[in-house]
């Protein structure tokens, strides 16, 4: 009898159970998947909340705004409208005081130049309205600058040349008592108009620059040195050289123009143990000059 034979093959593997694992895998993908998801709309949720607050608090902080800026809205509007009287109110002040100081100058009067300066800009609404169209400033001794029509005498006679007749004065004094734009207008040569300008700095006080008070004889003097320096102080773009001449054109001028009331004379100087010698200008005390006092009066 013949013995039984055992298989040495492996038992066929059953299709279902191949299946059942490949089904848990993929729920165990699914569950996975499904678990990030979640988590990633939890935390759009919360950044969704947390927006919604935001834009809820920007909301009211909007609101807030449109009202503070409605508010102010309101109070520039009130403000524009209160400036826009008072601008009125000025214009018709300024217009009023400019027709009264126009009428008084009309009656020869001598207004101090401050009352009336800010009538003189082109800027202004407001304007002095004489007849010629022209004023003339001039200084007083005591320093004290005025305007008034031209060659206008002052009915109060005050101090200086201010009562004095164009005519009565010197050349030097009729030019001085031109502000700087007619003396552009009116005369051609820079070291006439420098003489006006420097006999004007002399009406008021003895110590201003570039003059300087004498003694006994000498009412006031001038040199050479210090008028090319305030030449240079007062003219932009002028080089030593071209004020050293311009000082002695000047003092020439002065000279002519004061009608033998100044002289010229050499002075000799000692500086740093050199000896120098420069012109010197002089107006004695005892020259007759209109409107002004000398020593002996």
């Amino acid at each position: 009898m013949p013995s039984e034979l055992t298989s040495s093959e492996p038992t066929p593997t059953d299709p279902s159970t191949d299946h059942i694992d490949a089904l848990l895998t993929e729920c165990r993908d699914l569950r996975e998947t499904v678990a990030d998801q979640q988590a990633t709309i939890e935390a759009q949720q919360t950044q969704i909340e947390s927006l919604e607050s935001r834009l809820s608090s920007l909301e009211e902080t909007t609101t807030d705004l449109q009202t503070e800026t409605d508010e102010l809205e309101t109070t520039t509007q009130i403000n524009t409208t209160r400036i826009d009287s008072l601008d009125g109110a000025i214009d018709a002040h300024d217009q009023a005081i400019a027709e009264l100081q126009s009428r008084e100058l009309e009656k020869n009067a001598h207004l101090a130049l401050g009352s009336v300066a800010r009538f003189l800009e082109s800027t202004q609404t407001a304007d002095l309205s004489v007849d010629g169209e022209r004023l003339e400033r001039f200084t007083t001794k005591d320093g004290t600058q005025y305007v008034r029509l031209p060659d206008a005498a002052d009915p109060l006679e005050r101090s200086g040349t201010s009562a004095l007749a164009q005519g009565d004065l010197l050349p030097i004094q009729q030019l001085a008592r031109l502000d700087d734009d007619m003396l552009r207008a009116n005369v051609s040569t820079l070291p006439t108009r420098l003489a006006a300008r420097c006999w004007r700095e002399r009406i008021g006080d003895d110590s201003n620059e570039p003059w300087k008070r004498g003694s006994n004889t000498v009412r006031q003097y001038l040199d050479a040195s210090d008028l090319r320096t305030w030449i240079r102080r007062v003219e932009d773009g002028i080089s030593d050289t071209y004020a050293k001449k311009l000082a002695r054109r000047t003092m020439d001028a002065l000279t002519d123009l004061g009608q033998g009331r100044l002289y010229q004379q050499k002075m000799t100087h000692r500086k740093d143990g050199l000896r120098y010698k420069e012109t010197r200008l002089i107006l004695p005390s005892d020259s007759a000059i209109p409107g002004e006092q000398t020593g002996s009066d």
